[in-house]
């Protein structure tokens, strides 16, 4: 048994256009998997697919707000009249503001629970009930945080949004488990994307990095092994776990 062997697998990540979501179908693509690329920006999305034929890939974009239920539900169909059925659902799609708690406003809350924690169920509902309907077991792989288990100052909807999304993980895989659907969530610390560069290179992040153990910021290659292997046939008997990936940071003091 090869636990990487990913090829014809039919793969649906949300968030495809940039940071994870890019890095993610790239390595994806690389195993062989089939990929329906899923976010708002398309022409982003469009030069990913192009990318990953041109390296003898497949690969299909398909525009995505997952804060809307029937634009969900659009994404589900395409991908299924695309490739036959979805095998795995890669749920990477997240907003992360920087207001202290104090200043959040209601609309910002809404905004990031609407996102990273309804519109992921949402996802996982509509892809379970394809899976299901396809007759073929499932897999979905959740990206959390390392918030979702420690607190830092300016984060609290986001930190709070991870958490659900991890007790929700747990909650999935154990009611999904009888339709042969496994629910996993990876939990990266901070990682040298565009979106985190400003913050990385200033005062702050500078500080912040002398409390991670191995004393640097991911890249996005680190999450290379886990994602491979939660995609895989290696992880066939796991379900519900939550999987750190950040240089120990979890476990140092602030």
């Amino acid at each position: 048994m090869s636990g990487h062997n990913l090829q014809g697998r039919r793969i649906l990540i949300t968030g495809a256009s940039s940071g994870l979501g890019r890095h993610f179908a790239l390595t994806l693509a690389r195993q062989g998997a089939r990929l329906a690329l899923a976010a708002r920006r398309m022409d982003l999305l469009e030069s990913l697919t192009e990318e990953i034929s041109a390296a003898g890939g497949e690969a299909v974009a398909i525009h995505l707000d997952v804060t809307d239920p029937a634009s969900i539900e659009a994404v589900v169909s395409q991908t299924v009249d695309a490739f036959g059925g979805i095998d795995i659902l890669v749920n990477n799609s997240g907003v992360a503001p920087s207001d202290m708690a104090i200043d959040v406003t209601e609309e910002t809350w809404d905004r990031v629970m609407d996102t990273n924690l309804k519109g992921v169920w949402l996802m996982s509902q509509a892809a379970a009930r394809a899976m299901i309907d396809g007759g073929n077991a499932g897999n979905i792989i959740n990206i959390a945080s390392v918030l979702a288990i420690r607190s830092q100052k300016g984060t609290t909807p986001y930190g709070v949004s991870k958490a659900g999304l991890v007790q929700m993980t747990k909650s999935l895989a154990v009611e999904w488990a009888r339709f042969g659907i496994r629910v996993n969530a990876i939990a990266p610390g901070y990682f040298a994307t565009d979106i985190a560069k400003q913050y990385i290179e200033s005062d702050a992040g500078q500080r912040m990095v002398k409390n991670v153990p191995q004393r640097r910021y991911g890249s996005a290659e680190d999450l290379d092994g886990v994602l491979l292997l939660l995609a895989g046939d290696g992880s066939r008997y796991m379900t519900g776990v939550f999987i750190p990936v950040d240089g120990g940071h979890s476990l140092a003091l602030p």
